[in-house]
């Protein structure tokens, strides 16, 4: 029977660029599918695998041209990656890109947009929990998934060290997370709408233009601003697990990433918690 059409390729590939060559950083997270088609046919047919490129090898090049391409927006990025594989392998015919992006907007600093600290676009869960009795009331606000980043200014040093510890410290990583956080009123707001902004604003404002030596740390800053910023919380609970931008490793390829291209990945992912009130 005839082999009618196939195609096959790398799907998933998660790549962050982060175009750093000024104080304002550029940050691109996209999710990747390359199929590629061509003389392909006689690895269906047959055992016959040497005209395929392995899959593993398709990634590695989604990783390649992304760090020689990493300031170019994603219509021209998907082009380069196609004609990287079509300029180096007679036998592919036709290559399909698709790129998802993942966008992420800066954070507003007094009306002033940051330079390496973003929001996630469309952004959050919000949700209220009201538990009444006769006796009384208990209001509490909150948000799901609110997700934001920062490229630079944040770092993991001088933690424990043993026999199983592997990770090494660094003064300049990328730090992100999707927050999910619920703080309890003490009394109502003169506008509860305009007080959980004034709460995400706090956050943000914290995050962005302090420098984090720990998730833990910036969180409990976090809170404390919230707290002083909006009278009417009495506490405010936090979870912030990580969304890692893991270093690629393209020295293989005669590339430095140079904190420019990473694998984003949240599994697994450190689930970091706190509560502060006001005692």
């Amino acid at each position: 029977m005839p082999l009618i059409r196939s195609t096959y390729g790398k799907g998933r590939v998660r790549i962050m660029r982060v175009k750093r060559d000024t104080e304002r950083h550029e940050a691109r997270e996209l999710n990747v599918t390359v199929l590629l088609t061509g003389a392909f046919d006689a690895s269906y047919t047959s055992d016959d695998n040497s005209s395929v490129i392995a899959t593993d090898s398709i990634k590695n090049i989604v990783n390649i041209v992304a760090r020689d391409n990493v300031g170019a927006e994603t219509e021209p990025f998907a082009a380069a990656l196609a004609t990287y594989f079509l300029d180096r392998y007679a036998h592919v015919t036709q290559v399909d890109v698709t790129a998802t992006e993942t966008k992420w907007v800066r954070i507003a600093v007094d009306g002033v947009p940051h330079e390496h600290s973003f929001v996630l676009d469309s952004n959050g869960n919000p949700f209220v929990k009201l538990a009444a009795t006769r006796e009384g009331v208990s209001v509490t606000s909150g948000i799901k998934g609110f997700t934001f980043m920062k490229t630079t200014n944040s770092g993991w040093e001088n933690y424990w060290f043993d026999e199983a510890t592997t990770l090494k410290p660094t003064a300049d990583r990328m730090c992100a997370t999707a927050m999910d956080a619920s703080w309890r009123w003490a009394k109502a707001p003169a506008s509860y709408p305009e007080a959980n902004a004034a709460v995400l604003a706090t956050v943000l404002k914290v995050f962005a233009t302090t420098y984090s030596p720990s998730v833990q740390n910036t969180m409990y800053l976090m809170g404390e601003a919230v707290l002083a910023a909006v009278p009417e919380i009495a506490e405010i609970s936090m979870a912030c697990p990580n969304k890692h931008y893991l270093p690629i490793d393209l020295s293989p390829f005669g590339r430095s990433s140079d904190g420019q291209v990473f694998t984003p990945t949240d599994e697994p992912h450190g689930q970091i918690e706190c509560t502060v009130g006001r005692g």
